[in-house]
C-alpha cells in the first residue's frame, strides 16, 4: 500500500478492510469526548474503529468531515485521496500471495 507521507500505516490489513467497507460513500461516525479526559471514538457501521487507524487516516487527509448528524457524531467520508489510496490498497492486496497476504495479516 502506497502512501504520501512516511509514517508507518497502522495494521495494514485492518485498515484497507476498513477502507473496502466504507466503499465511496459509507460514512465513519466520530462520537467526540468531553472536556473530562474521555477521548473520541470512531464507528463504521456500529462496529468501534481503532483509533489508531481512524487517527492516521484524517492525518493523512484520506478522510473529510461531511458534517454533524441529528445526535451530534462528525460523519467522515473518504475524500479523492482517501479513495486513491484505497484503490491502490485493493490493487496492492491483489498481488500479493496467500503467504504474503498471512504475513500482513500477522506483522502488520
Amino acid at each position: 500500500m502506497e502512501h504520501k507521507a512516511d509514517s508507518a500505516i497502522p495494521s495494514r490489513a485492518e485498515t484497507l478492510k476498513l477502507l473496502q467497507l466504507m466503499g465511496r460513500y459509507a460514512p465513519m461516525l466520530m462520537l467526540c469526548g468531553d472536556d473530562k479526559g474521555f477521548g473520541c471514538r470512531w464507528t463504521l457501521h456500529g462496529m468501534q474503529v481503532q483509533p489508531a487507524i481512524a487517527g492516521w487516516l484524517m492525518e493523512q487527509g484520506y478522510l473529510v468531515d461531511e458534517g454533524a448528524t441529528e445526535m451530534g457524531a462528525r460523519r467522515l467520508v473518504l475524500s479523492a485521496a482517501g479513495i486513491a489510496f484505497r484503490d491502490d490498497g485493493l490493487r496492492w492486496w491483489a498481488r500479493l500471495g496467500p503467504l504474503g497476504k498471512l504475513r500482513v495479516i500477522l506483522f502488520g
